[in-house]
């Protein structure tokens, strides 16, 4: 009798519990919402933003797409075979992907093919209704209208799902930026997306909106970003970059607002977009010898060569061991230490002041002011690290903070570094003598150097350079103003350097009628490893400047590999650079024709051509 009652009792509460939960499906409005057999969810996607040049030139707009997709709940048997065929992809692939999307949920869309055309869609459309679970969504790629600044504005891709785990915004499908500006302002570029709920019945089939869309969601429109870059000076650099390896920094210094950065070899955008995006960008990583997705400008970090003579110069100024009329003799180089010897091209007794050290490019001027600065403290440690602060309140041996995800730090060597390799404070001067003029260990990239020529032109001080100038019309300034500290008078003399430098110095050939421009040549020393053995390859060119170098408007910081010497190809390239920015004109057409059309090809070939080779030949 007992066992009956528990039996009546426990059926009763039973029955109860399921009423309860039934009608608490049915008459809660929150939880009939949320159930994934009653609603179906369907995302609403904003536009991704446009994106402009300083001049409000469009440079990214969108561009219509579709995807096929499954819902595999809602397919029924057909034929692999022939809707491969349709849609154009393998069979084995075609199974492959609707068992991964059947392995995800049978009942989310998976993508089985993305980014198909207008075309490839009217097509589509008219067979891709007699299989049951597929259906064609419109999308939106990106439009990289004008083929430059790729290596800048990046691109974008289908999420991965790293992506998707770091951030729950995301689904399986989705875009979102991968590289460059679209990757670093991918929040304000994506919007925020919506959302649409549809009614489905008992067989899991759409029979309308739910509550009348009162509970959609509208997608927020995304933000519209206009770059610092001039799309017309950044195809001019990028024309006189072809056929050489290297980058072209342009900043406009009053701002750090950067105007122009190029890196070749590069890509264009456009090789993301469509059904071969997946082997370009194949093609584009296993080039392993131009390397066109490393960004040079960015990433590269070379000896800076001579143009750190001139933050040797200001260093000395600001530590009183030189002045302007400080003079050194020249024998065509110099002795540093016991049987160690410092070449220079300047002829044996020249007599050089500071100005004349500058514009000549002396090594022994900049050697010997390099020793009295370290020399004028009880230690080698104690002088290299105020050295060191120096350069580094230039914004060297860091990163500077510009809003892009990649680059690199370079390298200011402090005490710490020499006292591992030789012992505490057993080195001095001479050890590290090769700082003096720019090689040894000290690692730059282009666009440290062209900021640390940005704190001179603006006399001791720089704004951390950007790429960014507006976000929908709202104006950021960058009031990141960072100090050096090198006193303002110690810079005139110089910039008076600098000037002669292009005025009857080592860089005549980027003068410029009716333009004052300050500019510094370097020529790099270059190695490589070949089989193990250290081989030297023809040096680099590089050029630092601003001009007009009473008020400067434009800092320009080039370097070409392998390019000879510093007014063989930089010099010339920075100045066409300024001409073009300043004047939007070229006067030297010949110098343009020589700069667009010369080619390095040769020079970047003969450490593969598996036979013997002279350098600067």
């Amino acid at each position: 009798m007992l066992k009956k009652y528990l039996l009546i009792s426990s059926t009763i509460i039973c029955s109860v519990i399921f009423i309860v939960k039934l009608a608490t499906l049915q008459l809660s409005a929150d939880s009939y919402f949320n159930s994934d057999f009653a609603i179906q969810e369907i995302s609403i996607y904003p536009e991704r933003g446009l994106i402009f040049d300083r001049n409000g030139e469009l440079l990214v707009a969108n561009q219509p797409m579709y995807d096929l997709v499954i819902i595999p709940e809602n397919t029924v048997e057909f034929d692999t075979t022939e809707l491969s065929k349709l849609i154009n992809i393998e069979e084995k692939e075609l199974r492959r992907k609707i068992s991964n999307a059947i392995n995800y949920s049978s009942k989310i869309p998976s993508l089985i093919k993305t980014q198909i055309s207008k075309e490839e869609n009217a097509f589509l459309q008219e067979k891709i209704w007699l299989y049951d679970g597929f259906y064609i969504r419109k999308n939106s790629v990106r439009d990289y209208i004008k083929p430059f600044a790729s290596n800048i504005i990046g691109y974008t891709g289908e999420v991965d799902q790293m992506e998707i785990d770091k951030d729950n915004y995301y689904e399986k499908g989705e875009m979102i930026g991968k590289q460059g500006i679209e990757k670093y302002y991918e929040n304000e570029l994506r919007g925020e997306k919506g959302s649409k709920y549809f009614q489905k019945d008992r067989f899991n089939r759409v029979i309308g909106t739910y509550d009348n869309s009162n509970k959609d969601v509208d997608p927020i429109k995304a933000n519209n970003i206009t770059l610092t870059i001039d799309i017309k000076l950044q195809e001019y650099a990028e024309s006189l970059l072809k056929n050489k390896r290297g980058g072209v920094v342009v900043i406009e210094p009053a701002t750090g607002e950067i105007l122009t950065l190029v890196s070749s070899p590069t890509y264009e955008s456009n090789q993301f977009i469509g059904q071969d995006r997946t082997n370009n960008f194949q093609e584009l990583l296993n080039d392993s010898i131009n390397k066109p997705l490393f960004d040079r400008s960015l990433q590269a970090q070379y000896s800076p060569g001579s143009p750190m003579k001139i933050l040797n110069a200001l260093i000395g100024l600001q530590e009183k061991v030189i002045d302007e009329n400080t003079t050194f003799t020249c024998n065509a180089g110099h002795f540093y230490a016991r049987n160690a010897f410092m070449g220079c091209h300047n002829k044996f007794g020249t007599i050089s002041d500071l100005r004349k050290g500058i514009y000549n490019s002396c090594n022994t001027y900049f050697a010997k002011t390099y020793k009295m600065i370290l020399d004028k403290y009880k230690t080698p440690s104690e002088g290299l690290d105020t050295w060191a602060n120096h350069i580094k309140s230039f914004g060297l041996g860091d990163y500077l903070g510009y809003d892009l995800f990649i680059g690199q730090k370079g390298f200011i060597p402090e005490s710490d570094y020499y006292n591992r390799f030789y012992g505490n404070n057993r080195w001095g001067s001479s050890t590290t003598i090769s700082n003096s003029i720019g090689q040894g260990e000290i690692l730059t990239t282009p666009i440290q150097m062209a900021n640390f020529t940005s704190a001179i032109a603006n006399r001791g001080f720089y704004y951390k350079p950007h790429f960014v100038k507006k976000i929908n019309n709202e104006s950021i300034f960058n009031e990141d103003r960072v100090t050096t500290t090198i006193d303002k008078e110690n810079f005139e003399i110089v910039i008076d350097g600098m000037v002669e430098v292009v005025n009857k110095g080592t860089a005549r050939i980027a003068k410029i009628n009716g333009i004052n421009v300050a500019g510094k040549t370097g020529t790099v020393e270059n190695f490589i490893l070949i089989e193990n053995e250290k081989k030297q390859l023809t040096d680099h060119s590089t050029f630092i400047a601003f001009a007009p170098a009473e008020n400067p408007e434009i800092v320009v910081s080039v370097f070409i590999e392998n390019g000879y010497w510093g007014s063989r190809w930089a010099a010339p390239i920075a100045s066409l650079i300024i001409e073009k920015y300043l004047k939007d004109n070229i006067e030297r057409k010949w110098l343009e024709n020589r700069m667009v059309n010369g080619s390095l090809q040769s020079e970047y070939e003969k450490p593969y051509k598996f036979k013997t080779f002279t350098i600067n030949e």
